[in-house]
């Protein structure tokens, strides 16, 4: 699970200039997906050679 306290600290430190409102509503939409998303592993040729590598998310479905 997300730990909401550390993506405030991250969106706080990022984004000093957003207000409190906004930072909340950022960090409960981040905190939030991962009940709906979940992390698909892939490697896009390109990069691949580089060794870089790239996180995906798509909408989990009904089934889980």
């Amino acid at each position: 699970m997300i730990d909401r306290e550390k993506v405030l600290a991250v969106l706080n430190k990022r984004f000093p200039e957003a207000g409190r409102e906004n930072v909340a509503a950022a960090a409960n939409a981040i905190v939030g997906l991962e009940d709906e998303w979940e992390e698909v592993e892939v490697r896009l040729a390109q990069q691949a050679e580089s060794g870089d590598g790239f996180k995906l998310y798509r909408r989990r479905t009904a089934r889980g």
